[in-house]
């Protein structure tokens, strides 16, 4: 494992109970300093392969080292600590009654002090264009709403990684141009992330590499 690589898969094998194996023998390296894509039909394994690499799912042999850590040894909230990692479904990132208050509740938990989540939260409120919807019910708003609100969550917390599962869902050309923006200005920042998506053109905006998987395995690899 270089310096630069962030996310080590080594020999891993997983199926779901019952199921066929979804991944036998992968091994791959994700850097920190690049966007990397993952591509594939579904079913292919990229959602499984994210959930992998943040523990919420467990190999049956192999290693999922993240900066040289076996995460198997790690707890979710330290692996949470250090990646962002975006749903497929947002509805999973809601716990509070109002937007504003799902913006600010990691960082109260966390202990932060009033002015600087106050601070927080208006800017980001203000750059996923949420200001009017500040004082409603997450799970009421609309598909597109409740995306831009649960990537506004992941980034109030100022990850060093994140994983984006499908984050262009329920977004209009507007709403992927300012989140292509945001992204690219996180990267400038030092922030690396793995993007799984079937939105090839949001994808050449973003990406440095795409990888593609077929039925568990890399069948295509390559920075662009």
């Amino acid at each position: 494992m270089t310096y630069l690589d962030f996310i080590e898969i080594k020999n891993l094998h997983f199926e779901y109970v019952n199921g066929r194996p979804i991944f036998n023998n992968l091994s791959l390296r994700i850097r920190m300093d690049e966007v990397t894509a993952l591509l594939g039909s579904n079913g292919s394994g990229k959602t499984t392969l994210g959930k992998l690499i943040m523990g919420i799912l467990r190999p049956i042999r192999g290693q999922v080292l993240i900066s040289n850590r076996d995460n198997s040894k790690m707890t979710l909230a330290e692996i949470g600590s250090k990646i962002g990692y975006l749903f497929q479904n947002p509805e999973k990132h809601f716990f509070c009654n109002t937007v504003e208050e799902e913006l600010g509740f990691a960082l109260k938990f966390n202990g932060c002090e009033e002015a600087f989540i106050k601070n927080r939260v208006e800017g980001l409120l203000k750059e996923f264009h949420l200001e009017g919807l500040r004082e409603s019910f997450p799970l009421l708003l609309s598909q597109g709403e409740k995306r831009r609100l649960a990537i506004a969550t992941i980034l109030i917390n100022e990850p060093e990684y994140m994983i984006l599962d499908e984050p262009t869902n329920g977004l209009d050309f507007e709403r992927k141009r300012i989140l292509v923006g945001v992204l690219r200005e996180l990267t400038e920042k030092g922030v690396g992330m793995t993007i799984i998506s079937h939105d090839h053109s949001f994808i050449e905006e973003i990406a440095h590499r795409k990888i593609e998987i077929h039925r568990g395995e890399i069948i295509y690899d390559q920075r662009i």
